[in-house]
């Protein structure tokens, strides 16, 4: 079994700060890409930011310069830093991991329960 845990959801005022966190654990062999969606009401499911096993990053256009994505491998966790935070951020974020399971072949794409990021104007 994987699991994917977030925390550091919450409120905020616009400009504001937060740090979402998100740990993957279970019988894990190898984490490939992990990244951070986001689904506002109304909307769809778009990718905040994604950082590849060897550090790689990349960013949706919306959140460059603001938010910032960093993993820590030898904890199986993904870290976004979100600053200068808009209204328009409001969403549930949720991480996104391509884990190898053990014993398996291949990777799955993993979920975590999603956490709830409102800005206030």
């Amino acid at each position: 079994q994987v699991h994917l845990v977030e925390s550091g959801g919450g409120l905020v005022q616009a400009g504001g700060s937060l740090r979402l966190s998100c740990a993957a654990s279970g019988s894990i062999f190898s984490i490939n890409a992990m990244g951070w969606f986001r689904q506002a009401p109304g909307k769809q499911r778009e990718l905040v930011a994604r950082i590849t096993s060897g550090g790689s990053t990349n960013y949706a256009d919306s959140v460059k310069g603001r938010f910032t994505i960093s993993r820590d491998n030898a904890k199986n966790t993904v870290y976004l830093q979100m600053n200068s935070l808009k209204p328009e951020d409001t969403a549930v974020y949720l991480c996104n991991a391509q884990i190898v399971p053990m014993n398996k072949l291949g990777g799955y794409d993993y979920w975590a329960q999603g956490t709830q990021v409102t800005v206030s104007s």
